[in-house]
Formats: C-alpha cells, structure tokens, sequence
C-alpha cells in the first residue's frame, strides 16, 4: 500500500492530526495528570500503535491475516503499558501482539521492533542482524539513527521523534510525508537534516 495513494492519505490526516497533537504537546498535557514514569511510556505506545497505521510496509499477503507483531528487544521499559493500550485494539482490521526477549534470537518475526539495549555493542549487533529486513526498529538512545536505526524517540518536555528516511527506504519501509513533516530530524542522503 503506497502513501501516495490518495484515498490512503484521506484517511490517514486525522490520525497524523492525532500525531502531531501529541508531538506539540507538553507531556503533561497529553497525559492529563502531573507527569509520572507512565507517562512517557504511555505516550511511546501511542506512537508505536499509529505507526502500524502511517508506516507501509513490503506486500506480504500473509501478513494480512496475522496480528502485527511488536518486540521489546533488552530489558522492558513499558512495563504493563503496552499490554493494557494495545489490548482489544485493532490497525488495518490487525491486532496486536507483544513480545519481550532478551535477545533477536528469542522474538519472533516481528513488524516493529523496540530496541531498549543501554549497551551500545548490543545495539549495533541487534541493528546490523535486522538492517535488510523490512522491521521497523525504534528506539531512543541518542545515537540510534547513526547506527541504523529508523525512529529515534527523544522525551523531554515533550515527545519528539527523528527518523532515518535511508534506512527506511532499504528496507522498503515507506514512511508517510505527514510523519517527516512533524519529525524533529531527518536522516535522507545521508545527511541529517532539521525539520522543526
């Protein structure tokens, strides 16, 4: 399913509407309490669950008929978080499974990958063991995009997201404009370039 389908992009704006809500939006806000570890935890499962929606990945017919498949690669930030948000909740008539393993070996295949490893060595195995594969890997060390990651999260203030359009690109991952439009940064060519 190309982004550029018109029909598709239609559909898609009051989500990226959605998305860009709580990109601009203090955490507080969004999460409508006074900020607590859930907090950015809640906001990150937002994201990851609209990703499933934006981001169009390889024709695979199979795939059509199996839930999408999150793993949470080291150790488990999003505690019980991801669990009860994405529980009963449906993408493109798909629903959601999470795993958590210590190790690639240990997930199945999965869409979307949350790579938590502090260990910069563990990493970069993780990354170059999934750099042809058509996984969307994320995650929020600050060097994540150098080293081949696709969605970078940076949590201060508010939630921001960097995206490396390289990387996405040769593993026929195809990100919406809309989602580099609200990006804070942007790996294309290359060359990193600042969006907001």
């Amino acid at each position: 399913m190309a982004a550029e389908g018109g029909g598709h992009i239609l559909s898609r704006r009051p989500l990226l509407a959605g998305l860009l809500f709580l990109l601009l939006q203090p955490l507080t806000i969004v999460s409508g309490a006074a900020p607590s570890a859930e907090t950015p935890n809640r906001v990150k499962v937002a994201f990851i669950r609209n990703f499933a929606h934006y981001v169009a990945w390889p024709d695979n017919p199979a795939d059509l008929n199996t839930p999408w498949r999150i793993g949470i690669l080291g150790k488990d930030p999003l505690g019980e978080v991801m669990e009860k948000l994405l529980k009963g909740r449906t993408e493109r008539d798909r629903t959601f499974e999470v795993y958590q393993a210590d190790s690639l070996a240990a997930l199945p295949p999965c869409q979307i990958i949350y790579i938590t490893y502090r260990d910069a060595a563990l990493r970069r195995a993780a990354l170059a063991a999934l750099q042809q594969k058509p996984v969307l890997t994320v995650g929020d060390a600050s060097t994540f995009l150098q080293e081949g990651g696709i969605i970078r999260f940076d949590v201060g203030e508010r939630m921001r997201m960097s995206i490396n359009l390289d990387q996405a690109r040769a593993v026929s991952l195809n990100i919406p404009t809309q989602m580099l439009e609200v990006s804070t940064e942007v790996v294309e060519n290359g060359r990193v370039r600042k969006v907001r």
